[in-house]
This record gives structure tokens, sequence and C-alpha cells, in this order.
């Protein structure tokens, strides 16, 4: 087994870890919630234009406001989770990190007065965004057939992003997309290794035959 089948696959097995756990923790909270006829979602989900609502943005995402609710996000919370993070959980939480921000603030600067927004659908956009778009932004072959599965597949969550459901946080959903859309972008691949090796071969070049000399004697131990 290669280094780099061994990496992925340990990588792998944290990315499943990770969403099982926060899928764990997701339906404890549920759980909590219900017994306490869903005062957490009303307590610490997201109020707009207030600013010591801001922190809820953060427990947003853990909150639900029924049974349907949070077995609707679990699914593809876990499918787009797992696939945003098996190649790294470095880039991932970082990713997590701008999606809920994104979704956070686009629900607090432009959701009606009145409204409380809780649930991790947000999460779910953003990880959806991330996909389709890293494989192409990082040239992987393998992360733009998974984008181009997820977007064929899930393509009928975009009308989640219009203001044509009732019931439905688009706001949160479009914030979310566009913090995954633009996580792909930031945290892009922009091959360093390639460019130090583009970079040593120039320099190499330049130097001349006798570089090349000194790196063969050198090899010979001379």
């Amino acid at each position: 087994m290669t280094p780099k089948l061994t990496r992925l696959l340990a990588d792998s097995r944290r990315a499943l870890l990770t969403m099982l756990g926060l899928l764990a923790v997701i339906w404890a909270v549920q759980v909590v919630n219900w017994m306490d006829d869903y005062g957490l979602s009303y307590d610490f989900g997201l109020m707009p234009r207030r600013l010591d609502e801001l922190p809820d943005m953060f427990t947003m995402p853990l909150l639900h406001f029924g049974w349907g609710h949070i077995e609707a996000n679990s699914w593809p919370l876990f499918v787009f989770g797992f696939l945003s993070a098996y190649r790294g959980l470095r880039k991932f939480l970082w990713a997590t990190l701008m999606i809920v921000v994104a979704s956070g603030l686009t629900v607090w600067l432009c959701e009606r007065p009145e409204a409380v927004t809780a649930g991790a659908s947000g999460l779910v956009y953003g990880y959806f965004g991330y996909l389709v778009l890293r494989g192409v932004l990082d040239r992987n072959l393998l992360d733009a057939v998974i984008g181009v599965v997820v977007a064929a597949v899930y393509s009928y969550l975009l009308i989640g992003v219009l203001p044509v459901a009732q019931g439905v946080s688009w706001l949160g959903h479009l914030g979310g997309l566009l913090g995954g859309l633009a996580a792909a972008w930031l945290l892009r691949d922009r091959g360093p290794k390639a460019a130090t090796t583009a970079t040593t071969a120039t320099t190499e070049a330049a130097a001349g035959p006798r570089s090349a000399l000194h790196k063969e004697l050198d090899g010979l131990g001379l």
C-alpha cells in the first residue's frame, strides 16, 4: 500500500468518525430539545439584527424544530460532510467555519425581525457548494467526479435557495451555499509542491553544467 493511499484511508477514517460524532451531538441535543418543548431552539436559534444574538450563529446548526426537520438534514449532512472531509480535516474545519459564518450573517442581516432560525441545512448547502466547486479548482479528478455526481443527483436542492417555500430559511441556505463556494475558492490547492519543483529545476538549469556535475559528485560521496 502506497503512503498516499495509506494517508487517504486514515483521513477518510477520521472524516467518518468526525461526521458520526457531529450527528451524535446533533441528535443528543434534539432529544434534550424535544424534552424541553424545543425551548433550546428558541433560546439559542438566531434572531436578526441583535448584537447579542450573533454568537447564536454557532449554535443554530445544532438545533431543530422537530423530528422531521432533523431527519431531513441528517442524511445529506453526513454524506456531504464526509465527502468534504475525506481528504483532510484541516481544510474541512476551515470550510465549516466559513459556511457557518456566511449562513449566520446572511440570516442575521436579511431575515425578518421576528423570525428564529435553527437547523443544519445551512451546513448542508455549504458542503454541497464546496463539493461541486472543489474538484474543479483543485484539478483533482476524483473530487471533480464527486462534484459532478453530487451536482447531478442533488441539483433539486437549489430550489431551497429561492424564496418560494414556506417555513424554510432560504436565506440560511443561500448564505451557506455562498460560504461553501467561497471556501472552495479560498482553500483551493495552489500547487506549492509543483511550484517548488519548477523553481528548483529552473535554478539548476540557470546554474549550468558545473552545478549538475557537483550534484552527481555529491551523490557518489565525492
